[in-house]
């Protein structure tokens, strides 16, 4: 680059990019729509789980330190956040 070239993106680093563009805000809205369905397909697969337990999750993991419990859950919801992303995501 020329010294000209530089001295002309020092005193305007952004000129003729538009940062805010139709297409950006369609992206950002669905991306956070798609975010919202993410989240409420999990709690309600985390509800599900709750009442479909015979025993307290709660109790399991906290006050009886089940480990087992725990790594069968964090898998659980692993696999849950893969699919919904793999739906959404396409």
């Amino acid at each position: 680059m020329t010294p000209f070239h530089l001295a002309a993106m020092a005193k305007a680093p952004l000129a003729g990019l538009e940062l805010v563009t139709e297409q950006g805000i369609r992206n950002v809205l669905a991306a956070l729509l798609y975010s919202l369905i993410g989240v409420v397909l999990f709690g309600v697969v985390w509800l599900a789980l709750t009442r479909l337990t015979p025993f307290s999750i709660r109790k399991e993991i906290e006050e009886d330190q089940n480990t087992a419990l725990g790594i069968i859950l964090g898998a659980v919801i692993l696999g849950v956040a893969l699919i919904i992303s793999a739906a959404i995501g396409g």
